[in-house]
């Protein structure tokens, strides 16, 4: 087994439901990719928000079904807290941390920055003189909440490698560290939780890719994989992005489009190596009947770049 702090890949499931297809074929290839490589594999339950009851056991029997291993326990975000709190600590010592008194609605409704995506910070809040702030903080008592926590971040872009996008330039904004309701943004708990599990290689869907960037940066910020340490620009986190799994209609795959998981083929009268060989088919490989089999088989040079059409026969 792997070293505790050996280099790794992951894969990080949202204990939200079962998982789909196009969950389950990522996972295959994040669990290649990372075998291959001759990295650890780390499983992390990204539980802070979305927790359905019972899901997460049957997400774990789903991946072991289909043939992954993983080395090390289990994860989970909502144990780390003392971690998420250090980190922002960290970055507030440094001057990089102020409150935000904006509502979603006056973000999306603000002027943004030329080239910024929707949804951009615009900075509202990031240079508030002291009468300003007590304006916010009143605010705030008035709609019973918390003010966030936002990234005074240095930088309006940031470039990342991706095994399959190449070289990715994306916005970086003030980004959000801690919401409102206290609970730790998704940016900042992925990028110290990859540091905590050695994580240098990252696949996930490709609706993930215009938030490498920021995730790039934090990491940078932070350290990478210690975060005692200063910045080491030349130990890069490994991206891979892989096409998304969509609908015939061509909106993301969901539960409303049929039999998408695991379980609803299994009902249906596939067993476990029908399935894996449905997701093998998508990846131009034939007979596929374990995750084992698209390890030795796969080529990664070969994936398509195009969205995997789930074509699920009643």
């Amino acid at each position: 087994m792997p070293e505790a702090d050996s280099p790794a890949g992951r894969y990080a499931p949202s204990p939200s439901g079962d998982l789909h297809l196009g969950n389950l074929r990522t996972a295959i290839l994040a669990w290649v990719l990372a075998r291959r490589s001759g990295l650890a594999f780390r499983l992390r339950v990204e539980d802070l928000d979305r927790v359905r009851e019972g899901a997460e056991g049957r997400q774990l029997e789903d991946l072991g079904a289909i043939g992954l291993d993983w080395d090390g326990d289990v994860m989970h975000q909502s144990r780390r807290a003392e971690a998420y709190d250090a980190a922002i600590g960290r970055l507030a010592d440094a001057g990089l941390v102020y409150e935000c008194y904006c509502t979603r609605r006056e973000i999306l409704e603000a002027p943004s920055a030329p080239h910024a995506p929707p949804g951009a910070y615009p900075g509202t809040c990031r240079d508030l003189d002291e009468s300003a702030r007590e304006r916010g903080c009143a605010r705030m008592r008035e709609l019973r909440r918390e003010p966030a926590l936002r990234l005074r971040a240095g930088v309006a872009e940031w470039a990342i490698h991706d095994m399959f996008a190449g070289e990715v330039t994306g916005t970086v904004d003030d980004l959000v560290l801690r919401r409102g309701d206290g609970v730790v943004a998704y940016n900042l708990a992925v990028v110290v939780d990859d540091a905590a599990q050695g994580v240098d290689q990252v696949v996930r869907a490709d609706d993930l890719l215009s938030s490498a960037p920021r995730q790039a940066y934090l990491d940078h910020l932070l350290g990478g994989a210690d975060l005692a340490a200063a910045p080491d620009p030349t130990a890069p986190m490994e991206y891979a992005h892989v096409p998304l799994a969509v609908a015939p209609s061509g909106a993301r795959l969901a539960k409303r489009d049929g039999a998408v998981t695991l379980r609803d083929r299994l009902e249906r009268g596939e067993d476990v190596g029908d399935v894996v060989e449905r997701i093998g088919a998508s990846l131009g490989l034939e007979g596929c009947r374990s995750a084992r089999d698209v390890l030795e088989r796969w080529d990664p040079a070969t994936l398509p770049r195009e969205s995997w059409v789930v074509d699920l026969p009643a």
